[in-house]
């Protein structure tokens, strides 16, 4: 069973536990993880052992945690540089208990496009958490998933081979495609796996292009300096996974661009980190730049008409417009197409109305 999903998640959870909810005692330290080292494994660094065998850890990651004391061997503390040896019991010993992540049903309204017995295809609104994690344990889609299938015997929230094929941030507003059963997930995990779905999103952001389109390929990673934000690095680079985004701008406001992209993989923050790379932020992205007037006129009365634009769409302007792929059971090609939400809606007028009286 193959499950494909848009979000890097992290194994070692934030180190000082900033953000994240429960009680816990001072000078207590909890188990969140444990893994025995194979009889044959030969002396290497516990930073590098770690990095190899938790795909979702990176090696940076792992040495701030051994730094804090957090990576223990057989009941002590070790740094970062200490030789695993066979036999070696690691844990990671962090300062909050372990949350219970078991998914409940909860009563949240969902924007269901459609439905069967085999998946739903879902328009989420812009501030929905897609999946719990750190901060947000409740209040999630998928718990708004488990509500609307509580009839499904068939279903369970906490089985990974029901649910969510993909995922989309928090503030990002559109479709995703939820499936129904282990067969489905199956056959939408492989599709997405193998880049023959479609998925197309729309976005606002600061800036003109000098071209009508063009292809952005760089590896998507953790940036050192911000474990919050993703960075671009070289394709050929060992850092991060690899990563195209194809764009094509749908229309110019001068100051400001539409347009639309076209994803040929699904890496954390993938639009909003490439477009920044290339010097285009996405419009009202606080975690990208984008909150800040990157062009533009030095007027009072422009920077008042952009934060007027900020409280009209207090988010990234990206949307999940289009999704396509064959439907698991009935091989029929399935295409969706999800209109802007209200605030976005509002935000493009405000734009077009603005370069029509420049």
């Amino acid at each position: 069973m193959m499950e494909y999903v848009d979000d890097d998640l992290d194994l070692m959870a934030d180190e000082n536990g900033s953000g994240l909810e429960g009680d816990s005692t001072p000078g207590m330290l909890y188990e969140h993880f444990r893994m025995e080292v194979d009889k044959g494994q030969d002396s290497v660094r516990i930073d590098k052992y770690l990095s190899e065998h938790q795909q979702h850890s990176s090696r940076n990651r792992i040495q701030k945690a051994a730094d804090a004391g957090f990576i223990h061997v057989n009941g002590k503390p070790v740094k970062s540089n200490y030789k695993v040896r066979p036999g070696d019991v690691i844990t990671l010993m962090l300062d909050r208990p372990h949350y219970d992540t078991t998914i409940e049903p909860e009563e949240i309204p969902l924007d269901v496009v459609f439905e069967d017995d085999a998946l739903m295809v879902i328009n989420k609104p812009a501030g929905m958490v897609v999946h719990p994690g750190c901060g947000n344990f409740s209040g999630t889609l998928v718990n708004a998933v488990a509500w609307h299938l509580k009839d499904l015997e068939s279903y369970d929230p906490n089985d990974p081979e029901v649910g969510l094929v993909h995922r989309i941030d928090k503030d990002t507003s559109g479709l995703l495609v939820v499936a129904k059963t282990p067969d489905a997930k199956t056959s939408l995990g492989k599709q997405f796996f193998n880049k023959t779905t479609h998925r197309s999103y729309n976005a606002l952001v600061w800036g003109n292009f000098v071209e009508d389109e063009g292809r952005i390929e760089g590896n998507i990673g953790r940036d050192p300096k911000d474990r919050l934000r993703m960075d671009v690095f070289p394709p050929d680079s060992e850092i991060g996974k690899p990563a195209v985004t194809h764009y094509r701008v749908m229309e110019r406001y001068g100051y400001t661009t539409l347009v639309e992209c076209v994803l040929e993989t699904g890496r954390t923050h993938q639009i909003r980190a490439h477009m920044k790379h290339i010097g285009h932020p996405l419009f009202c992205d606080e975690r990208y730049g984008g909150t800040e007037i990157l062009r533009g006129e030095r007027t009072a009365s422009y920077k008042a008409y952009i934060q007027n634009c900020f409280k009209l769409c207090p988010r990234q302007v990206l949307h999940a417009r289009t999704l396509g792929f064959v439907h698991p059971v009935t091989g029929q090609q399935m295409d969706f197409t999800s209109e802007w939400p209200d605030d976005m809606a509002m935000l493009i007028d405000k734009w077009r109305r603005y370069i029509k009286v420049k």
